[in-house]
C-alpha cells in the first residue's frame, strides 16, 4: 500500500496550520472549582500510561461518581480495583510515570484532560475515603498535575456518543466469552466463558 507519511513536525503544521493562542492559553495546570465539579461527577476515566521504552496503555477506571479525589490544586487520587491482576498501568507507572487522564461524564460532550506524574501508594489516610461497598483499595495511584484543560465536543458530537438510536443492537455483536473462545482458541464452550465472567463481575468488583 502506497502512503504519502508524515515524519517531521514541519511537514505536520503544513497540512495543520498552528493554533490560535487560546488553544494553549487553556491549560490552567491545576485542579480550579470547574475541574473539581467535573472530576466529581464523573463515574469513567481512562487512564493512559507507557512503558520506559514508549509502548502505551490505556486502561478504563470507572467507579460511582466522586470517587476520584482531589487532595489539592494539583493532585489527585485514583483507587485502583481488582482486574485481571496484570498490572500494565501500574507496572508503567513504575517504570515511566508520566500519564493522561481524560475524565467522562455520561451526556456531556465535553472532556475534562489531566496530564501528570504518577505515584503508587499503598497507604495513606485517604484510603479510608476510597472505600466502596466496604471494601478498601490495596493501592492507589496520586498523579500530580501539570496540565488540565477542557476537551471540545466535536468528537461526541461526530460519534452521536451518547444517543442511543444511534447504538447498535448488542445481540448484533459477540460476547466477550465467544471473542476469548474464539481468539484464544478455548475448548469451553462461550456460554460457560460468559457466566464464568458475569459471577466474577458480581462477586469481585470490589
Amino acid at each position: 500500500m502506497k502512503m504519502r507519511t508524515v515524519e517531521t513536525e514541519e511537514q505536520l503544521r503544513e497540512i495543520v496550520k498552528e493554533p490560535p493562542q487560546t488553544a494553549w492559553d487553556k491549560d490552567i495546570a491545576r485542579i480550579d472549582n470547574h475541574a473539581r465539579t467535573i472530576i466529581a461527577h464523573s463515574p469513567f476515566v481512562l487512564l493512559a500510561t507507557a512503558d520506559a521504552d514508549g509502548t502505551c496503555d490505556v486502561s478504563p477506571r470507572g467507579d460511582p461518581a466522586g470517587s476520584v479525589l482531589v487532595l489539592d490544586d494539583h493532585h489527585l487520587v485514583l483507587a485502583d480495583r481488582p482486574g485481571n491482576h496484570r498490572v500494565d498501568s501500574l507496572r508503567n507507572v513504575l517504570r515511566n510515570p508520566h500519564v493522561g487522564l481524560l475524565f467522562i461524564v455520561p451526556g456531556m460532550n465535553e472532556t475534562l484532560r489531566v496530564n501528570g506524574t504518577a505515584t503508587l501508594v499503598s497507604d495513606a489516610p485517604f484510603f479510608d475515603d476510597l472505600v466502596v461497598q466496604g471494601k478498601r483499595p490495596r493501592l492507589a495511584v496520586v498523579v500530580e498535575v501539570t496540565e488540565l484543560y477542557m476537551h471540545c465536543a466535536k468528537a461526541f458530537l461526530r460519534s452521536s456518543l451518547w444517543k442511543p438510536d444511534t447504538w447498535p443492537d448488542r445481540g448484533s455483536l459477540p460476547s466477550l466469552g465467544r471473542i476469548a473462545k474464539d481468539q484464544m482458541g478455548l475448548k469451553v464452550p462461550a456460554k460457560v466463558i460468559d457466566a464464568g465472567l458475569a459471577l466474577d463481575a458480581r462477586t469481585n468488583r470490589y
